[in-house]
């Protein structure tokens, strides 16, 4: 009886590490899924993300689904809710694109990776989740079901955009030029600027 309380309460936190709660886990670690209740004509789709971060209240969830034209078909933001559910009039032989952005600016993202031995990367959740979903059936009795293509995980918009901000480029060597600016070879004993890809300068001194 007593395991089964202590597994009851560890299941009510979703975790603690050196007395600091977890209210939230990388974006990654999240996903979509449709529901059972997904008929030809109705989408009921979940998303983790609403239980695995907190504070729920503000949770927010910025749906879109495109069909392969680019047309938005269906549009809706949610705060607080796990599910997404309406019906649509598109073919049962379309594909369509679902997008979601997933945000709360309360949510402790940092302490997941603190508890990892990892440098934070920006403590809030900005989540972007893209993926495409088809109806799928089967046989040999007749069924029919809405269905994720990819599966994909959720990318880190904090992430995305410091890479976005950082330039990877391999710096290279343009020229070389002398004090008054002139290009030339490399001489010793002169003082030399070494100008690169980046935009950056180098000023050399090699004496022999």
């Amino acid at each position: 009886m007593k395991k089964i309380l202590s597994t009851l309460v560890l299941g009510l936190v979703l975790l603690t590490t050196n007395a600091q709660v977890i209210t939230a886990v990388p974006c990654d670690m999240l996903g979509m899924s449709v529901n059972v209740g997904s008929q030809e004509t109705m989408i009921n789709i979940y998303h983790s993300g609403q239980y695995m971060t907190h504070p729920q209240s503000e949770n927010i969830f910025m749906w879109e689904f495109t069909d392969q034209q680019g047309n938005i078909v269906h549009q809706d933001t949610l705060v607080d809710e796990s599910t997404i559910s309406f019906s649509h009039s598109w073919s049962l032989s379309d594909t369509i694109n679902v997008t979601v952005h997933f945000v709360n600016d309360s949510a402790n993202l940092g302490n997941w990776y603190i508890s990892q031995g990892l440098p934070t990367n920006g403590n809030s959740i900005n989540c972007l989740f893209e993926d495409q979903i088809y109806w799928e059936t089967g046989a040999p009795t007749p069924w029919g079901s809405w269905t994720f293509i990819h599966n994909n995980p959720g990318v880190d918009q904090n992430v995305v955009l410091a890479v976005d901000d950082f330039s990877y480029q391999k710096k290279e060597l343009v020229k070389i030029v002398d004090i008054l600016g002139r290009e030339t070879s490399f001489k010793n004993n002169h003082i030399l600027f070494y100008i690169y890809s980046d935009g950056t300068a180098a000023r050399k001194y090699i004496s022999k």
